[in-house]
């Protein structure tokens, strides 16, 4: 199996030791993304709003870098500071994906990183490059 690293500046950099996304046997393996400006760092917004549609945009960034997209997703999940914001988080999230959604988990956690309100992973299949 081979696993290549998918990185973009159009999304924030990861805060540890691990990749934005992998690719691997067309499968793209999103690592969880927070709701940062890639530019400056820092949150766009306190509210969890807020937070979703950038990890949205910054979701879109790194679906597009690893050469799939939102309609490739196969399987999301989120994880919530307040599962209060779930109904909030729904209606932002559907704008994104078409029908059919992904599979998807939501739980609501202890913390997240940075003291996030809201982080998203996913899972999305690429379609092979054809031979020319």
């Amino acid at each position: 199996m081979a696993k290549e690293c998918v990185k973009t500046d159009k999304a924030p950099a990861a805060l540890g030791p691990y990749s934005q996304a992998i690719k691997a046997n067309n499968v793209l393996y999103c690592s969880g993304i927070l709701g940062l400006d890639p530019k400056t760092g820092q949150f766009v917004s306190e509210s969890v709003e807020g937070q979703t549609e950038q990890i949205m945009a910054n979701m879109g960034e790194i679906l597009k870098a690893g050469g799939a997209s939102y309609e490739s997703v196969v399987k999301t999940t989120i994880m919530l500071a307040d599962l209060a914001d779930f109904k909030t988080v729904n209606e932002i999230y559907a704008k994104y994906f078409p029908a059919p959604a992904p599979a998807r988990s939501t739980y609501q956690v202890a913390a997240l990183p940075l003291n996030a309100r809201i982080e998203i992973e996913c899972i999305a299949t690429i379609q092979p490059q054809s031979a020319m």
